[in-house]
């Protein structure tokens, strides 16, 4: 973390570290490289900072008044999209993602700085809430941190740090609710004020008609309906969008990925479960990982012998496998194309493998400020480890799995996991659309598309993978007509078997 303010003591240290993840990942979305992401991050984290310090010296705070500033991540993430508007305003915003400028100069983005009562109720509501609770409130909701873990980072007991969370959403809930009522209305949005609290606070209750005709138009009492319904897990997108405005579902997706990354199984240098920590559960997971250890030594074995084995196959086949960007047959011709030379077929037939789920790699690329159909489940990236031999120098045996998560009719979003056989220090995963679909944006990875053919190139600091391990992007895109499953996937030009 170059240039950044020097933490004052070791709890500023262990803040510095906790939050610094966040704002890159934030300042990356907001930018168009990640050199002006770390631009990007290291100023506004140095505002952020001297702005957190400042409120909370002792002679800003009014006697019997508490601090009604943001918990210190949303806080920072507020001075990244600040020092963005500031780059927009000094002529630097050639450095930030188009959409974000766009949204910079809109009237949504004035409402995060205009007056107190037009501003969203999600901010509001947060704002009038104890530091403490807001703490927990976006750790869990936000930051999608397991419930142990926030209770170590903010000192809860664990055993009741879930009931903690139930009344904390209560609370958001009613401070919301009264940050709608506050706010300046007209007679229709008045009228409805009462109904919209009474059928949010149950799960079973029915939305009248004509209210749902009214939130279909209304963007306040919609936000504020997202606020008050505790239900449906819509929560984390209320509370992100009303905090930091563009970019919060992508930012959502990230965060939910670098937590099973950071906190899942096989994280490089974890150094064993911290206290408190399920002693029953690891030990079985070790007893996992050595069962798949082991699978994997045979099958690396079986893979050695067969690479031994004389074959044929000509320089230019393999050529043809490390080339990305040459034309891709029609889906039907390649059908009936000649049966490939084992030299070919031995990159991309898969060996015998074990069954078993991996966490996704570290997200990177930027998904849409614009609004658009949520998305649907969170996309769990699993894949199956495959053994196999090498297709060559740089490349490596690969399995594919292409998931749609949610569609609307003229968008969708999807999620590209792969799994290697082999170690890699850098990788480019590329395939071709069948129907025209164009790429929009995309987050843990950067997209390049010409015509139907698109790669995914990986970022700064999710290049490595593992063997037998995995890596997994998102993206959003356009369609029209139909919008049928990508084909002829690749892996830093080797062909990839269907997952």
């Amino acid at each position: 973390m170059p240039d950044l303010p020097a933490p004052q003591g070791p709890t500023e240290a262990a803040l510095f570290s906790e939050c610094w993840d966040a704002v890159l990942s934030y300042a990356d979305l907001c930018t168009s490289g990640s050199l002006t992401a770390h631009q990007l991050a290291t100023e506004a984290f140095t505002r952020g900072m001297r702005e957190i310090r400042a409120a909370s010296a002792p002679t800003v705070r009014a006697a019997g008044r508490r601090s009604t500033r943001l918990p210190v991540i949303p806080a920072l993430l507020t001075a990244v999209r600040e020092t963005a508007a500031a780059w927009e305003a000094g002529g630097q915003g050639h450095k930030l993602d188009p959409d974000l400028r766009l949204w910079l100069n809109s009237p949504q983005a004035a409402r995060y700085t205009g007056p107190p009562l037009r501003r969203p109720v999600a901010l509001r509501g947060l704002r009038d809430m104890q530091e403490g609770d807001a703490a927990l409130l976006w750790l869990a909701e936000a930051e999608a941190l397991p419930l142990p873990a926030v209770a170590r980072r903010l000192g809860l007991d664990p055993a009741t740090v879930a009931l903690e969370l139930d009344e904390v959403r209560a609370l958001f809930r009613d401070r919301c609710h009264r940050a709608h009522r506050d706010t300046p209305m007209d007679t229709e949005c008045r009228s409805y004020a009462r109904l919209l609290d009474a059928v949010t606070r149950s799960a079973g209750a029915d939305t009248p008609e004509d209210l749902s005709r009214h939130l279909a138009t209304c963007v306040q009492c919609a936000e504020a309906a997202a606020c008050l319904r505790l239900h449906g897990g819509g929560l984390p997108a209320a509370l992100t969008g009303g905090v930091i405005g563009w970019g919060a579902l992508a930012y959502l997706e990230r965060r939910r990925r670098a937590a099973e990354v950071r906190l899942g199984a096989g994280r490089p240098g974890q150094a064993g479960p911290e206290p408190g920590e399920d002693r029953e559960g690891t030990g079985r997971h070790r007893l996992l990982l050595g069962g798949l250890l082991g699978t994997a030594v045979l099958l690396s074995a079986l893979a050695l012998g067969a690479s031994l084995m004389p074959f044929g196959g000509s320089a230019a086949d393999t050529a043809a496998v490390h080339d990305d960007s040459r034309p891709v047959a029609d889906p039907a011709t390649s059908q009936a194309a000649p049966v490939p030379s084992p030299s070919r077929s031995r990159a991309s037939a898969p060996a015998p493998r074990p069954s078993v789920t991996h966490q996704s790699a570290t997200p990177t690329r930027a998904a849409t400020g614009r609004a658009k159909p949520g998305p649907g489940p969170e996309p769990q990236g699993t894949a199956t480890a495959t053994a196999s031999a090498s297709a060559g120098p740089g490349t490596a045996a690969c399995r594919v799995s292409y998931h749609l998560d949610g569609q609307w009719p003229d968008g969708f979003q999807a999620t590209v996991t792969v799994t290697t056989a082999g170690a890699l220090s850098d990788w480019r995963v590329a395939w071709s659309f069948r129907d025209g679909q164009r790429v929009g944006q995309m987050w843990d990875a950067t997209a390049r598309q010409s015509g139907s053919r698109v790669t995914a190139v990986a970022a700064d600091y999710n290049r490595s993978v593992s063997a037998h391990g995995t890596l997994s992007f998102g993206f959003l895109a356009s369609w029209q007509g139909r919008n049928r499953a990508p084909y002829a996937f690749t892996l830093n030009g080797a062909p990839c078997a269907a997952g």
